[in-house]
């Protein structure tokens, strides 16, 4: 039932109203719950970062959500609540009520991400928190409709700049401007960003800091069995360390054990003995990759949107890559063929055509979860 009304909306869209979920909102907002919402707003991290924080919070005792984007494999994936993926059962019966909510041309209007947002803030009506990730900027990002009472700033670079802007400080701004009360940000790549924070919300009179104010030695020590016990590679310690600041702000006391399964999959996650699956596919996410495998030689298999920066990426990555094998990907923003082998020629990357996993070589599976998805589904044919 649920899977049919999405699969009549769009992914993505060239053009968006920003105007239409916060009108909708406003019209049936009585009919939602008022939990305690922690947004994610950023660029690289925003997924892990909030996993974190909502696997901690359920492992004190609270009933939390965790709403990321995009899924894998299956939608459940973007639903998260007291640790398990909604179930089918819990969907159909959000969605059923939804559309008894929304008037016919409000439900058929909204857009895939706007309507899940709504499905999702109806399956945690019970919740106390609710760990809210951003889709797409800031400010005008579906998810800004909720009142909440902080936002997490994960790195922020260059990405989506049709959408976003041309600069650091451009993309910084759209995604700071959602800030509503207090704003934590995590370590940035671009000292950009501190100068946008510290102007845009000294002007808009909003209260900020960076996680390292709330991280002491004790915390450190903490961090570090954490990390130890879970493999996690630098750029995921340092959205640990975001999800703790929060709990240090929200006076709420921790322990290491209440992160433990708390990785999310998908970030250099292992597949079997010799695979490695990354959903990244901009170029912080690569320097991130490549500051945490260098030294070993993969073959990368991948794919790329049009829109992304593939050739900086690539060059980035050409350390560690024995070997592209381009994987196919149905998605009519996947770039043409020929013109990411000229970008791999140009480079002087060898390159084929990906078809099954050989054990003897060491493999990197990269570019989006458009990628990684088809990579999965091929494993599993």
């Amino acid at each position: 039932m649920l899977s049919a009304f999405l699969n009549d909306k769009p992914l993505y869209y060239d053009e968006i109203d920003y105007s239409r979920m916060p009108r909708v909102y406003e019209r049936i907002k009585s009919n939602f719950e008022k939990p305690k919402i922690i947004h994610v707003i950023g660029t690289n991290g925003k997924g892990t970062t909030g996993r974190f924080l909502a696997t901690a919070l359920y492992s004190l005792g609270f009933s939390v959500g965790h709403y990321s984007s995009p899924h894998i494999l299956n939608f459940n994936e973007r639903i998260w609540l007291n640790g398990s993926d909604a179930s089918e059962e819990a969907l159909n019966l959000a969605h059923s009520e939804l559309l008894t909510i929304l008037t016919k041309e409000e439900a058929d209007s909204l857009s895939y991400f706007e309507y899940a947002t709504f499905l999702a803030m109806l399956v945690y009506k019970d919740a106390r928190y609710v760990v809210l990730e951003a889709g797409l900027g800031g400010e005008r990002d579906a998810t800004a409709a909720f009142k909440n009472e902080l936002t997490l700033v994960t790195p922020i670079d260059m990405d989506h700049e049709a959408f976003l802007g041309d600069t650091i400080a451009e993309i910084a701004t759209t995604k700071l401007l959602g800030v509503q009360k207090m704003a934590i940000l995590s370590e940035q790549a671009n000292e950009e960003v501190y100068d946008v924070a510290f102007e845009l919300l000294r002007k808009k009179d909003k209260k900020h800091a960076r996680a390292e104010v709330y991280i002491d030695e004790e915390d450190e020590t903490k961090i570090s069995i954490i990390a130890r016990e879970s493999s996690l590679e630098n750029y995921l310690v340092n959205n640990l360390k975001l999800a703790i600041a929060a709990l240090k702000y929200m006076n709420i006391p921790y322990e290491a054990k209440n992160f433990s399964n708390s990785k999310l999959f998908g970030r250099l996650s292992a597949f079997g003995d010799n695979v490695l699956l990354d959903v990244g596919h901009n170029v912080l996410a690569a320097r991130a990759i490549l500051k945490s495998l260098t030294g070993d030689k993969y073959v990368l298999v991948y794919n790329s949107y049009k829109d992304k920066n593939y050739k900086e990426i690539l060059r980035i990555l050409r350390p560690i890559v024995k070997r592209v094998e381009i994987i196919d990907v149905l998605n009519e923003r996947i770039e043409k063929k020929e013109i990411l082998q000229e970008a791999l020629k140009e480079l002087g990357i060898v390159h084929g055509r990906f078809d099954s996993i050989a054990q003897d070589e060491k493999y990197l599976v990269f570019g989006s979860f458009s990628v990684v998805e088809e990579f999965l589904r091929a494993c599993n044919e």
